[in-house]
């Protein structure tokens, strides 16, 4: 059976900065995306997509406070829901454009998380829009929500981002993987959703990181390699600075030491290699951070592409 290849698209690639999320920029900026994905089907990989849902979530939750005096705001696990099923007809159009009809598919997708998660007791996810001190008030009143001032800018929501435990779907994409599909799952890191006493399974109102989620992912189906895609060839070390340079190889202990460093920000670098990190030390395959169009080539060691997460053992050569 080919090898098993799990790609993390980010919400923002498509969405791009300075846009308004239109249903016509959506679509131009997934054809890139899905261009690189059909390299990597054509080169021979069995594939699987996690992508982000950021901006979009945060446009849905716009609408939703809008549209509170006319229609009843839904939860952000259900605002999560519809922008899997939105982002993930764009998707498969635009993948099935590039290797016909019918060859990719979207799963609806929940991702169990712990209630007693700390995160839930630290919401740190700004989602939706800004809002003014009063209106931010009573949204908090009447909603129960927790709202942060952000950076002068008015007040956001802020939701917790926990630890994804279990993609219920799995068995669901095993199948489908086996049919030949490329298959799109965890959509914006997954709808969170809790285990109750009883047996429920309940929508928990949090948001999931997709790096965290694809690794999670990547690691229940045995895949032999993850791909965190962003918007640069490779991961610098000393970003921003004149000793700025590429690193095309890392193992897994060096990365763990370059984040621990500071060389790799929480807002940025930081969670994609805390996503290749796990997913080594799972006893994953390779990890690789590129862009959209050098999928393929990042998995060669001798690319000149991308950014390579090994396991130690590999470069020492045991």
């Amino acid at each position: 059976m080919s090898k098993l290849a799990v790609v993390a698209l980010g919400g923002n690639a498509l969405t791009r900065a300075g846009e308004a999320g239109t249903a016509e920029q959506i679509e131009a900026n997934a054809e890139p995306m899905a261009a690189g994905i059909a390299r990597l089907v054509e080169a021979g990989w069995r594939t699987v997509v996690v992508h982000g849902n950021g901006p979009q979530v945060g446009n849905l939750a716009l609408q939703q406070d809008a549209g509170a005096d006319v229609v009843p705001p839904q939860p952000l696990h259900s605002l999560g829901a519809m922008s899997q099923g939105q982002l993930g007809s764009v998707l498969v159009r635009a993948i099935d454009a590039r290797l016909g009809a019918g060859r990719a598919v979207t799963v609806i997708s929940h991702v169990v998380v712990d209630p007693d998660d700390p995160a839930f007791q630290r919401p740190t996810k700004p989602v939706g829009p800004f809002f003014s001190a009063d209106r931010a008030a009573a949204l908090a009143r009447e909603r129960g929500w927790t709202m942060v001032e952000d950076a002068g800018r008015g007040y956001r929501r802020v939701v917790p981002s926990p630890r994804p435990l279990q993609l219920l779907e799995t068995a669901a994409v095993q199948r489908l993987l086996e049919a030949g599909l490329v298959v799109l799952t965890a959509g914006g890191g997954g709808i969170a959703v809790r285990r109750t006493p009883d047996g429920r399974i309940l929508g928990v109102d949090a948001v999931i990181d997709k790096d965290a989620a694809a690794a999670l992912v990547a690691a229940a189906l045995s895949a032999d390699a993850l791909l965190l895609v962003t918007e640069v060839d490779a991961v610098s070390l000393d970003y921003g600075t004149p000793r700025q340079r590429p690193v095309r190889t890392m193992t897994v202990d060096e990365a763990a030491a370059h984040l621990d460093s500071g060389q790799f920000p929480p807002g940025s670098m930081g969670p994609k290699v805390q996503a290749a990190i796990d997913f080594v030390r799972r006893g994953g395959g390779t990890a690789a951070i590129t862009n959209a169009a050098h999928l393929v080539e990042a998995l060669d060691a001798a690319s000149p592409h991308g950014t390579r997460i090994v396991p130690s053992t590999v470069m020492s050569g045991a």
